[in-house]
């Protein structure tokens, strides 16, 4: 496999609710901005419509925006909720925004997290993910073929439809699909050789525990309908907050944690993310003990990411932090500002042979710098003789 890459998963998490919605899109813009600098490579956004709290209604409108004031970072929909478009849309959108990125654009979709959003359209969150599979077979067909496509899925029609035009990338965006606890994911991932992102890998004990299950129906469903899947398209999610003490990062989380579990809690219905705690105390712990996140130091984020390596059983591509507003934004951006400096190296391995030189370097400096003294010296015993006999001369 490659190198591991590294970005966020951008719900976003604007908590508590009431704040200044231009402000927090635009901190948005900065935190991705501040990633691309830094070299992080990924950063996906979500799409929500109700709650208050995560204010991105259309990803792909937020990522054409995003595009144009970064350079490198590679930007994703994380995750599209699919069953609330029609899939020719979709996929027609994405091929326009993959030309205008330059191929920077990637495509998750998933079934839509809040039951919320689905009650608003009038569907029945029960039918979401069913709507999911027959959305994600339109897609991938409109993607992958040139032969038209009829259907009637009583949410909306397509006859005789085809893509105007072929992608930037080759054969199109990467697209991917969220998995928390259930195979409905992997299955999807299988069936169409995509990408995964689990959005559950730490969340819950049940949700760690299942990431082995989940790359086993990939490899299943993908043996079972010809496909081929790797897993550097595999995308691990996962809460943080790290400072230069624990105690540092203890002390910054207790700003906005409490305000982010009452969101889980109390707003969103969203069950698969569940978290637990009434206090500020019982809440941090709850993400320090239960392995769902980590608040600490630069060692326990990795420490943390090969806890997962391991627990994948065989690796996976990326590890995307999700994004929350726990710790004040100063202490947010040094918070990035450790994990790009300090973790993203190790599994990079970007500083390999910086470390290896600095080592070498150390292990001759004794010897050398014995022969740079006795060339000093013998060089100015040369130029005092020389100064001798200049004097003498005269």
């Amino acid at each position: 496999m490659s190198r591991m890459r590294f970005g966020i998963f951008l719900p976003p998490h604007h908590v508590p609710v009431g704040q200044n919605p231009t402000w927090s899109l635009e901190r948005d813009v900065q935190l991705i901005q501040m990633l691309d600098k830094m070299g992080f490579d990924e950063a996906w956004i979500g799409e929500h419509h109700s709650c208050g709290v995560e204010l991105v209604g259309d990803p792909l409108l937020f990522i054409a925006h995003v595009a144009q004031v970064t350079r490198n970072i590679k930007l994703g929909s994380g995750v599209l909720s699919l069953p609330y478009h029609n899939p020719y849309m979709v996929a027609d959108r994405l091929i326009l925004l993959d030309h205008l990125t330059r191929g920077r654009v990637m495509l998750g979709v998933g079934p839509g997290a809040l039951a919320t959003d689905a009650l608003s359209i009038g569907l029945d969150p029960a039918d979401a993910r069913k709507a999911l599979e027959t959305d994600v077979d339109v897609l991938m067909h409109l993607l992958r073929s040139d032969e038209p496509i009829t259907i009637d899925t009583g949410r909306y029609k397509l006859d005789e439809a085809r893509l105007q035009m072929d992608a930037y990338s080759w054969p199109h965006p990467e697209i991917a699909t969220a998995a928390i606890v259930s195979p409905s994911g992997p299955r999807l991932v299988g069936k169409h050789g995509m990408g995964m992102i689990s959005i559950g890998a730490t969340m819950s004990q049940d949700g760690f525990d299942a990431l082995g299950m989940h790359w086993n129906v990939v490899e299943e469903r993908a043996r079972e309908f010809g496909q081929n899947v790797d897993r550097s398209g595999w995308r691990l999610v996962g809460p943080m907050h790290i400072a230069d003490t624990k105690d540092q990062a203890i002390s910054d989380v207790a700003y906005g944690i409490d305000a982010w579990f009452d969101y889980l809690q109390h707003t969103a219905a969203a069950p698969q993310l569940g978290v637990m705690g009434e206090t500020t105390k019982e809440r941090i712990d709850f993400v320090i003990e239960s392995g769902m996140g980590i608040i600490g130091t630069v060692d326990d984020a990795i420490q943390q990411i090969e806890r997962l390596e391991e627990q994948s059983n065989g690796g996976f591509g990326a590890y995307l932090m999700f994004a929350h507003n726990w710790a004040p934004w100063e202490e947010t951006q040094h918070h990035y500002h450790l994990f790009a400096n300090h973790v993203i190296p190790k599994f990079k391995r970007t500083d390999r042979r910086l470390l290896a030189n600095e080592a070498w370097t150390r292990s001759v400096r004794e010897p050398l710098a014995a022969r740079q003294w006795d060339a000093i010296n013998a060089f100015t015993a040369a130029h005092a003789e020389e100064q001798k006999a200049k004097g003498s001369m005269t």
